[in-house]
């Protein structure tokens, strides 16, 4: 069995991925503070808990849909376990424009 602390590693850098790719962080990217995730492991299943900053403004909706697609899915390929859960906390929404580029008027 693949111990609960891997499988949160793993899960943590699948978010990343999915932030990268899924989500337009180009403003926000470099405030984004990076996933965490903890995973309970048993009975050939995971359950993953991930907490994290998004981009705003965004569909935050969609965009937590298909992290948690994604995360699922890579997990799941990565390590043959089966993925039932993935629940997301968000801990900040970073605005896109940052507060550098406005200008008083």
């Amino acid at each position: 069995m693949i111990p609960d602390k891997v499988v949160a590693r793993i899960a943590a850098r699948a978010a990343k991925e999915a932030l990268a790719t899924h989500t337009d962080t180009s403003g926000a990217h470099p405030k984004l503070a990076g996933p965490r995730a903890s995973a309970t492991v048993g009975s050939g299943t995971a359950r993953l808990g991930l907490t994290l900053d998004l981009p705003y403004p965004a569909d935050l909706a969609g965009v937590s849909r298909r992290l948690q697609d994604y995360v699922s899915e890579r997990v799941a390929h990565l390590t043959g376990i089966r993925v039932t859960e993935v629940t997301l906390a968000i801990e900040h929404l970073i605005p896109a424009d940052s507060l550098e580029h406005r200008r008083v008027q």
